[in-house]
């Protein structure tokens, strides 16, 4: 099956099809004009050449059941409800796309993924089940939350290194509430990070691009809101690096 894998954000919209490498992904701006037909036509014109039978789709906020539940605070409205198969014309998957990112780093085991981005994003993969997260709003200090501190605006407010001990404790805190074997660091800004605080690695956006091919490997469990990659999922993501 090829599979084009769609990352919507709120600065940029990127796509990548299946088999070829990272450096051909294309991209085409988006903003607060973007509503989902409007980003149906990009994508469909962006991939004009490729071939593909099934779309996955990274979206910046909540998902459940293969649906967004809320609007996004970075683009225009009309997602929630969005006939994606439809407006695709074939089989589509739709996550958060912090959880996609996460399935396209793991590396097995347990392992959680932030995203240092304008907000923060939040996924959990355990032995092969995706499970997407939403602790961006859940509070942390000083009537803050942890996006509050350790999104886009928490770092232009305290400045980069009030920012960079923030990641360092808020990273130490989930890894003693979680019992994770590693935390996985993407988003834009992880590139602002020196040093990495101790049991995590750097991720890379490109990586959510393999997390789209990935929800094909298996059917999502019932419920859509994990899929599993299988009883022996780190052998599996081993065969395909």
């Amino acid at each position: 099956m090829k599979v084009l894998s769609v990352d919507v954000g709120g600065s940029h919209v990127k796509i990548l099809a299946s088999g070829r490498p990272r450096e051909e992904a294309r991209q085409v701006a988006s903003g607060r004009h973007l509503g989902p037909d409007a980003m149906v036509e990009a994508v469909l014109e962006l991939a004009r050449g490729w071939s593909f039978d099934a779309v996955s789709i990274g979206f910046p906020g909540p998902v459940r059941e293969n649906h967004p539940t809320r609007e996004p605070w970075h683009l225009s409205e009309g997602w929630v409800g969005y006939d994606f198969e439809k407006a695709f014309a074939c089989p589509t998957r739709v996550v958060n796309d912090a959880a996609m990112q996460a399935l396209g780093s793991y590396a097995g085991a347990t392992m959680l993924f932030l995203g240092l981005g304008t907000g923060l994003g939040s996924a959990l993969v355990a032995d092969g089940h995706l499970i997407p997260l939403e602790l961006a709003h859940l509070p942390y200090r000083d009537g803050h939350s942890y996006e509050d501190d350790l999104g886009e605006a928490g770092l232009k407010r305290r400045g980069r290194s009030e920012w960079r001990r923030s990641v360092a404790d808020v990273c130490r805190r989930f890894l003693d509430a979680f019992l994770v074997d590693e935390i996985v660091l993407g988003g834009g800004n992880v590139r602002l990070l020196d040093e990495l605080p101790p049991s995590c690695r750097r991720g890379d956006n490109a990586n959510a691009f393999e997390g789209g091919f990935r929800l094909w490997l298996e059917e999502p469990r019932p419920g859509g809101d994990a899929v599993r990659l299988g009883s022996d999922g780190a052998r599996k993501i081993e065969d395909l690096q």
